[in-house]
């Protein structure tokens, strides 16, 4: 069963918060900072959204529901991933928000992970995070 330990991670980035927006919503984009993960959604609000690709040697197909979606502002989706052991039930998913805000020509982006079973088990995910969102700094800062 989960529980309500938080895995946070932040970076600022040297780019507009569309910038940043895009290359979270671009599937390329994501498969580069996502470990080759193929991302299938419409992005509509309540809509599904399907992680695919391959961690460890193991196929995955994680899922979820996209819950909020404000263009270069914030992005809220669910997630559950098969690999976690758990049974598919809501109370072993969480919740992915990703916040932008603008600061004086340049973004500062937050990801958030809820429903953590454990300390260890958020600080295992913030590690895992805060190396994600430096890939979308690398890449928003590209261009």
């Amino acid at each position: 069963m989960a529980g309500n330990f938080i895995a946070s991670s932040t970076i600022t980035i040297h780019a507009s918060a569309d910038r940043v927006w895009s290359v979270l919503t671009d599937p390329q984009a994501i498969k580069e900072f996502m470990f080759g993960t193929e991302v299938v959604t419409d992005w509509t609000v309540g809509g599904p959204i399907v992680w695919r690709g391959l961690w460890k040697g193991k196929d995955y197909e994680d899922k979820g529901v996209i819950l909020e979606f404000e263009p270069g502002k914030r992005l809220v989706n669910t997630h559950f991933s098969p690999l976690s052991g758990q049974e598919d039930t809501p109370g072993n998913y969480h919740t992915l928000t990703w916040t932008l805000e603008p600061e004086g020509g340049m973004t500062k982006l937050t990801l958030a992970q809820d429903n953590n079973a454990s300390a260890e088990e958020a600080s295992h995910s913030k590690g895992m995070w805060d190396s994600l969102v430096e890939s979308v700094k690398n890449i928003a800062e590209r261009s």
